[in-house]
């Protein structure tokens, strides 16, 4: 498929998404969000993809969404866009997505990074929701799952008065997995990407799910879910291969099955 906002390539079994607006700092047009999660769809879909990555460039991962787009909207267009519920479609991915984070992260573009399953960010990565300076929220999550990540003070800050996170305080608060060096942070991201991916699929999507659970739902209700992911994995095939493999001392060959 061809795009025009968007680059895609697969590295192994790795799928790989870069946003490709750098005269705008990759902010995020409608064009772009629809072809970003069209990609990731593709992605999710492809018996040959075990892990997705997202990435912009060294300078910005994504500077937020196109203010120009939005600047004279009325509420009603903004309601009939669907520009928030185009969002929902990344909670749909079954499989793990990495953000790859260089440079600014902030509206939408920070929004993208703590939709994703892990974060990998470089040494000049800068977080931040500056919606507030334009008159506005966020509206894409970046309320609910700064709050759920950080706690309620810091995510507060972020929100109503512009505070920005450095890449080694996101690290230090739990927003990113881990911080290298500018010139290894993609290579680091699609290496992680690379060992999810070459993990039992079937056990990795449930593990996804199960996690995310955790987020979304009581400790009850939690507990659960990985139940009810936790007992279907002893039909599959790469349960009874992963086992037998562990017994007999040698790696395992798995098939998705």
């Amino acid at each position: 498929m061809s795009y025009t906002t968007i680059l895609t390539e697969t590295r192994g079994r790795v799928g790989l998404v870069t946003l490709n607006r750098p005269q705008a700092m990759n902010a995020f047009n409608q064009t772009m969000l629809t072809e970003l999660f069209d990609a990731l769809e593709t992605f999710d879909h492809d018996e040959n993809i075990g892990a997705m990555v997202v990435t912009g460039n060294e300078k910005a991962f994504a500077a937020g969404a196109d203010i120009k787009e939005m600047a004279e909207a009325s509420t009603v267009e903004m309601i009939r866009q669907g520009r928030v519920e185009k969002w929902d479609r990344i909670r749909g991915l079954k499989k793990p997505v990495l953000a790859a984070v260089s440079g600014w992260a902030l509206g939408g573009g920070c929004e993208l990074a703590i939709s994703c399953d892990m974060i990998v960010a470089s040494e000049t990565a800068k977080f931040g929701q500056p919606e507030i300076t334009i008159g506005v929220i966020p509206g894409a999550g970046g309320t609910q799952r700064l709050a759920r990540l950080l706690g309620k003070y810091l995510a507060m800050e972020m929100v109503i008065n512009n505070r920005t996170l450095s890449a080694a305080e996101a690290l230090q608060f739990g927003l990113a997995n881990r911080v290298v060096p500018k010139e290894k942070y993609l290579d680091e991201a699609i290496a992680l990407a690379q060992e999810i991916a070459e993990r039992a699929p079937m056990a990795v999507r449930m593990a996804k799910d199960a996690v995310n659970a955790a987020f979304e739902t009581t400790l009850t209700e939690g507990l659960k879910a990985e139940k009810r992911n936790f007992y279907p994995l002893f039909a599959t095939e790469d349960q009874k291969e992963g086992m037998k493999a562990f017994i007999e001392k040698r790696k395992a060959n798995w098939k998705g099955k």
